[in-house]
């Protein structure tokens, strides 16, 4: 079974404080890690309110359809994230 782990860092220009970057962030985790397929965590940039590093791991039966799952991970979060992507790593193994 092939897995998927697409890594996004975020820049919060402007953001002031963690509770703010909580705020900004927030949601991820429940958004996305309803998903069975799909599990999340803020993995880098932790103490850091103008920074955020999730990573995004995707299991699924055939490489295609994590690829996919990657891709529309990435564009959704796009959408509704208040933050800037500036660095994305993917990986299948």
């Amino acid at each position: 079974m092939p897995i998927g782990i697409l890594t996004l860092t975020f820049s919060l220009p402007g953001c002031r404080s963690l509770k703010e970057k909580r705020m900004r962030m927030g949601g991820l985790h429940e958004r996305f890690g309803r998903s069975p397929a799909v599990a999340v965590c803020e993995s880098g940039e932790r103490n850091r309110h103008d920074a955020s590093e999730w990573t995004f791991v995707v299991v699924g039966l055939k490489r295609q359809e994590i690829e996919s799952e990657m891709s529309q991970i990435e564009d959704k979060i796009q959408q509704v994230v208040e933050a800037r992507i500036v660095d994305v790593r993917r990986e299948v193994i």
